[in-house]
């Protein structure tokens, strides 16, 4: 996600939209944000230090001295954030902001902050109407600052119209627009077929085999090979995973024959084929059309091996430039390089379920990188950043 590791400052004002930065915080340190909370004094007679700092995992600010003494530095809280935003944004703290009267802690902090500053105003129809609220909103526009408007809706004072800070998940979204934005296209003009998750191969209409792929690590990558401009065509097998992207063109599969027929629905098209999927070997010979009972002591099942999805890739390979995945416990980089030149891939990831935080269902993973003459190890990070780590070195190949 386009918000992991981002530094992310919220400073609230002293507004009954205050609750919704509960909510606000929750999505940002989900997404793997990082977050400080700054207030006015007056935001504390509607959120609590308490709520906010356990949701942030940060200490809360809200005057330049701690109740031990200690100096709360604006400048250094200002200069700490990738972004600062402001919500809700209540008409005398935008007053405030925009014409320099810095007599609290947040002010001083956004008069120091060098980083996009995003305003999420919100406060009664009558006085977001006013004529000096909107010349201050202009005003806050021509510094360059980001307003999310206010939304139309019932508000405190009992009336409905234009006034209510706009919901959390509209303004993550403008957040993450904006670092999505700022992201270079380095695949613009490619087209990056990924493959992701398991596979299930029916036993009867209830079971099925199968393996403990989440898909992460191929939603991951399809995000970012979408940020950089690429066109994506992602097939999954059964995955919760969801993605919400008009570049990324998802497919849905539940066996390892109908992933490959999917593959070679657009093979021929693509440029970059990354497959990530971890397909199962092999598959029950019979499929029962009805449920098995447990009526016998022992149960055997005949398996016949499951096309080699990447493998029939490698051979009918003309312009594509393939990446495969190895997921080893034993023997792994031999494996890994076996696998590369087996199945005539241009890289191969390897990751290893010795190491701890790898490999299916985690949030992160440790990779290797090999190609026929390189080797490239990594560190654990997130999936998000370990698919960074993957385009840059697919583009890094491309320019060769």
């Amino acid at each position: 996600m386009s918000l992991s590791g981002k530094k992310i400052l919220i400073a609230i004002s002293g507004g009954i939209a205050a609750y919704k930065t509960h909510f606000l915080i929750r999505d940002f340190v989900k997404k793997g944000a990082e977050v400080q909370i700054i207030m006015t004094p007056d935001a504390e007679h509607f959120v609590t230090k308490l709520s906010i700092s356990t949701l942030s995992k940060k200490p809360v600010y809200t005057d330049f001295y701690s109740d031990n003494g200690t100096w709360n530095s604006h400048v250094e809280i200002a200069l700490w954030a990738d972004v600062m935003i402001v919500a809700p944004c209540t008409a005398n703290t935008l007053a405030k902001m925009v014409h320099g009267m810095c007599d609290n802690l947040v002010i001083a902090t956004y008069m120091s902050a060098k980083c996009p500053v995003f305003i999420a105003p919100a406060m009664d129809l009558d006085m977001y109407a006013h004529p000096s609220t909107n010349k201050n909103l202009v005003l806050a526009e021509s510094y360059g600052h980001i307003v999310i408007p206010a939304e139309n809706g019932e508000l405190a004072s009992g009336l409905t119209g234009q006034g209510r800070m706009a919901e959390p998940e509209t303004i993550s979204k403008a957040v993450e627009d904006f670092f999505d934005s700022n992201v270079q296209k380095t695949l613009k003009g490619k087209t990056v077929l990924i493959t992701a998750g398991p596979t299930y191969e029916a036993i009867d209409p209830v079971r099925f085999i199968g393996n403990h792929s989440s898909g992460k690590m191929g939603f991951s990558l399809a995000e970012e090979a979408s940020k950089r401009g690429a066109k994506v065509i992602l097939i999954s097998g059964p995955s919760s995973q969801t993605i919400n992207d008009r570049n990324v063109d998802l497919h849905k599969v539940t066996s390892a024959k109908e992933m490959l027929a999917k593959v070679f629905e657009f093979y021929d098209k693509i440029d970059i084929g990354i497959a990530s999927a971890a397909v199962a070997d092999y598959s029950p010979k019979d499929v029962a059309k009805e449920k098995i009972k447990k009526d016998d002591e022992n149960l055997m099942i005949e398996l016949i091996k499951n096309p080699d999805i990447l493998k029939t890739m490698g051979e009918k390979k003309t312009h594509q430039f393939l990446v495969g995945f190895a997921l080893e416990t034993q023997n792994e980089e031999e494996n890994a390089k076996g696998k590369l030149a087996k199945k005539n891939l241009d890289m191969i990831v390897l990751n290893s379920l010795r190491d701890e935080g790898a490999g299916f269902k985690n949030d992160t993973n440790k990779i290797k990188i090999f190609t026929k003459t390189e080797k490239k190890e990594f560190d654990l990070k997130s999936k998000d950043d370990v698919a960074k780590d993957i385009l840059d070195f697919v583009e890094a190949q491309l320019l060769k």
